[in-house]
C-alpha cells in the first residue's frame, strides 16, 4: 500500500475546486443557520438554481461570463423570495421540510422531459466553461504540479471563499449581524424591540443564497458540466456535515470543515481501497469501499457531536439557540 500517494491524494483535496465549492455553500449554510437560526435543508437547491442559471445562459442565449455570473445571482435571489415569502414565518422543523421539497423540486423540474432543449434533462448541460477559461490570464505552463486550468480555477475558487468570508465576517459584527444573533436566540424579544424579524429573515436567506449560487458554479466549472443528480439531498446534508465539523456560527468554521471533509473521504478511500489491492480485505469490493467512506464519515460526526458539539471553532455558548 502506498501511503505517500494516499496522504499525497488527501493533501490535494484541501484546496481543490470541489473543497472551496463546499466551503462557499456551508458558508452560506452559517449566514442561514448559525447565525440566524434558519434550518434550511435546501441549499443543493441555491447551488443548483446558480449553476442552471450560468449554464442555461451562456448555453441558450450565449452570454458573456459575467452576464451569466448575474443571471445565476438573480435566479438564486428570486429563488430565496420565492422560497422565504411563504415560509419564514414558519417553525424551523417546517421550514426544514419546505426547504428540502424546495431543492427537490428545482431537483425534478430541470430533469423533466419536456424543458431537454434547455435544461438537457438528466443528461444534463455541458461545455459552458469556455468562456470562464477565456479569462485565464495564467499563460501555459506548470504551477505547483497543475496546470493553468487548473490553477486558474482555484485560484478564482478559493479567491471566491476569502472574499465570502471576509464580508459575512464584516456583516456579523455590523449591527444588522447583531440583530440577527439576536433574532436566532429570541426573535419575540428582537421584536419587542421593534425590529422586523421577518425582513431580516428574508436578508439572511437572499445573502446565503447568494454565497451558495457562486458555489453552484464553483461546484460545476471544473467538470465543464452540470447534472441534477449532483443536486440531490445528499449535497445538502455533506454541506451540514461540514458546517458543523467547523462550527455553525463561525467564519472559518465552514471552510476547515469542507476541508476536513473531504480529507477524511480521501483518505479513508484511500486506505480501504489500499488494504483490498494488497489482499489484506478480501470481504469488501471496491463499490462497498466507496460506501463504508460514507458510514466512518458518519461515525466520526456522531462522536463529535458527544464530544465536542460546538465544532472545531465553535463556542458552546452559541448553542443556546431559543
Amino acid at each position: 500500500m502506498d501511503f505517500g500517494f494516499i496522504l499525497s491524494s488527501a493533501a490535494g483535496e484541501i484546496f481543490s475546486p470541489t473543497t472551496a465549492a463546499y466551503a462557499l455553500a456551508a458558508l452560506g449554510l452559517a449566514v442561514h443557520f448559525g447565525y440566524s437560526g434558519l434550518l434550511n435543508f435546501g441549499q443543493a437547491g441555491f447551488m443548483a438554481v446558480g449553476a442552471y442559471g450560468f449554464a442555461i445562459s451562456t448555453l441558450s442565449f450565449g452570454v458573456p461570463f459575467f452576464v451569466g455570473l448575474l443571471i445565476a445571482v438573480v435566479g438564486s435571489v428570486l429563488f430565496a423570495l420565492i422560497l422565504g415569502i411563504p415560509t419564514l414565518r414558519l417553525r424551523a422543523d417546517y421550514l426544514a421540510i419546505v426547504t428540502i421539497a424546495a431543492a427537490e423540486i428545482v431537483r425534478y423540474v430541470v430533469t423533466t422531459n419536456q424543458l431537454t432543449a434547455v435544461t438537457g434533462s438528466a443528461n444534463g448541460l455541458a461545455a459552458f466553461e469556455g468562456g470562464f477559461y477565456d479569462m485565464n490570464p495564467f499563460p501555459e505552463g506548470s504551477y505547483f504540479g497543475m496546470n493553468n486550468r487548473d490553477f486558474f480555477i482555484r485560484f478564482i475558487g478559493w479567491g471566491l471563499v476569502i472574499v465570502c468570508c471576509v464580508i459575512v465576517w464584516l456583516l456579523m459584527r455590523s449591527p444588522w449581524g447583531r440583530v440577527l444573533k439576536g433574532i436566532r436566540e429570541d426573535e419575540n424579544a428582537v421584536r419587542s424591540l421593534g425590529k422586523n424579524v421577518y425582513a431580516y429573515k428574508m436578508q439572511a436567506l437572499v445573502i446565503g443564497g447568494i454565497v451558495g449560487a457562486l458555489a453552484g458554479m464553483v461546484f460545476t466549472l471544473p467538470r465543464g458540466a452540470v447534472q441534477p443528480a449532483n443536486y440531490g439531498t445528499e449535497l445538502t446534508f455533506f454541506l451540514w456535515t461540514c458546517l458543523l465539523l467547523g462550527g455553525m456560527a463561525t467564519v472559518l468554521g465552514p471552510v476547515i470543515g469542507a476541508m476536513i471533509f473531504w480529507v477524511v473521504l480521501s483518505l479513508t478511500q484511500g486506505i480501504l481501497y489500499g488494504l483490498i489491492e494488497s489482499g489484506a480485505v478480501t470481504w469488501l469490493t471496491t463499490v462497498q469501499a466507496g460506501q463504508l467512506r460514507y458510514i466512518l464519515v458518519g461515525i466520526a460526526l456522531m462522536l463529535l457531536m458527544i464530544f465536542r458539539p460546538q465544532g472545531v471553532f465553535g463556542n458552546k455558548k452559541e448553542l443556546a439557540f431559543a
